[in-house]
């Protein structure tokens, strides 16, 4: 499957995550960006050095700014189960605004055209490191990271192309 690219419509997809009481819900992407404007942006793993320290504390940190900017919804998928995508959450106190949604069996990831394989490293099909811009299920940017970089997927990144 080609690369989600600029132009396309966002595809629908269903993804997961805990409630307040740790219940696993669900939600589809086209109900979180139907009439507005969303960032998405995907990392390799959970608890992982560079989405950890770097790619998701950028979008927390900047999270008012893209707001100020018009950004309805920051949203960071990850191809780990919900309740692993809960407790690597938790790990960012800090965070008010990016909502943290589980691809447990990179369905979604492989609809938007950005799997990873790594099985040859044991860790086995993961996501490309990427930033969304979506409007109205649009996609205005679509910055999508070759193998282990992180230089164009980043909150920053997406700011200069508000």
């Amino acid at each position: 499957m080609a690369p989600i690219t600029v132009g396309d419509v966002v595809p629908d997809g269903t993804l997961a995550y805990l409630d307040e009481e740790n219940k696993p819900q669900s939600v589809t992407i086209h109900s979180l960006a139907a009439g507005k404007k969303v960032i998405i942006f995907g990392v390799p793993g959970a608890f992982t050095p560079t989405c950890s320290l770097k790619h998701v504390p950028g979008f927390i940190e900047r999270a008012e700014e893209l707001k100020g900017k018009g950004v309805d919804e920051i949203i960071c998928i990850s191809v780990n189960d919900p309740f692993v995508l809960n407790s690597w959450a938790k790990t960012f106190p800090e965070n008010k605004h990016v909502k943290f949604l589980a691809d447990g069996s990179a369905v979604y990831t492989h609809a938007l055209g950005l799997e990873l394989d790594l099985t040859d490293k044991g860790l086995g099909i993961r996501s490309k490191r990427f930033a969304l811009l979506v409007e109205d299920l649009k996609v205005k940017v679509a910055n999508v990271e070759g193998g282990g970089e992180f230089t164009i997927s980043g909150a920053d990144d997406i700011i200069k192309a508000l």
